[in-house]
């Protein structure tokens, strides 16, 4: 299994669009700087036949600590979700 990482993404660009490395790259921060800053803000991100990043809002909560067994509270926190589409899915599942 193989990871996909951002330099592969930016080459992909490059090989199939025919940017330069240096623009392919810029435009995937711009990209992906955009979907962080939406994310920060609480918004959702929708790209149509991939899927949605969504932020959700966590309670507080006790937990415990596996080494102790010592109860103790989790803050409350915001958590990134995606909620994969219907085309994504099928591919995944072929």
């Amino acid at each position: 299994m193989k990871t996909i990482t951002r330099y592969d993404i930016a080459e992909t660009l490059y090989q199939e669009v025919g940017l330069s490395r240096k623009v392919s790259g810029e435009i995937l921060d711009m990209i992906l700087e955009e979907i962080s800053q939406e994310l920060a803000q609480g918004n959702s991100v929708k790209i149509s036949s991939f899927g949605t990043f969504l932020v959700r809002n966590k309670r507080p909560r006790i937990g415990r600590n596996p080494k102790t067994g010592v109860d103790a509270e989790i803050s409350a926190r915001r958590v990134i979700s995606f909620k994969p589409s219907q085309n994504m899915r099928k591919s995944v599942n072929k």
